[in-house]
């Protein structure tokens, strides 16, 4: 094959979530056919984001501005926070355009065989923006999963004396389901027949 520089991008290519090494090869050789149109670009909007992108201080997005484009839109019902396991999901969410509420992304979900327990996520912000008065309710959009249950019973519990509604997606979101891999519709659907936790 060719020499320590493209090796070094097929492997790097190859960590990508969804490539393994057959399809990093075939990026890797499409990237350098046409490096002008395809590979400095794309270097160069890597470079870009790594300089500009950050987590979002209110809700943990990922944006150029912090608080991110979401939070800082003031169309947005700041009443109803959707709560996920991870950006991919709030993506996915915005993909299908039925929120109009704000998000938190909780960094993941609680696994005690995993050791991961409530201090290990992004938990103070969301408890803080609650605390601040104006949630009157949080949907739990957490995949279908032990893990996104556990998590969901323990958010429930935890917001029960603040008095705020609190719901679960609903029909649509398969057992062991990742929200960031389902089509539009079935999100749509999950987040419109939310029901209460």
């Amino acid at each position: 094959m060719g020499g320590p520089e493209i090796e070094r991008l097929i492997d790097l290519l190859a960590k990508l979530p969804g490539l393994g090494p057959r399809s990093a090869r075939r990026a890797t050789l499409a990237l350098l056919r046409q490096p002008q149109v395809r590979l400095l670009p794309l270097a160069s909007a890597m470079q870009q984001a790594a300089r500009v992108v950050r987590s979002c201080a209110l809700c943990g997005n990922l944006d150029s501005c912090d608080p991110c484009t979401i939070c800082n839109d003031p169309g947005r019902d700041r009443s109803l926070i959707c709560v996920v396991e991870g950006v991919g999901d709030l993506w996915a969410l915005e993909r299908a355009g039925v929120h109009r509420g704000l998000y938190h992304v909780l960094g993941g979900t609680l696994s005690p065989l995993g050791g991961v327990g409530p201090e290990d996520l992004n938990l103070s912000p969301l408890l803080a923006r609650i605390e601040g008065g104006e949630t009157r309710e949080v949907i739990l959009a957490l995949g279908a999963t032990v893990e996104g249950a556990t998590t969901a019973h323990w958010l429930n519990e935890r917001l029960a004396a603040s008095r705020i509604a609190v719901s679960r997606v609903g029909q649509g979101v398969p057992m062991g389901g990742a929200l960031d891999v389902l089509d539009d519709g079935t999100l749509a659907a999950a987040l419109t027949a939310r029901r209460p936790a």
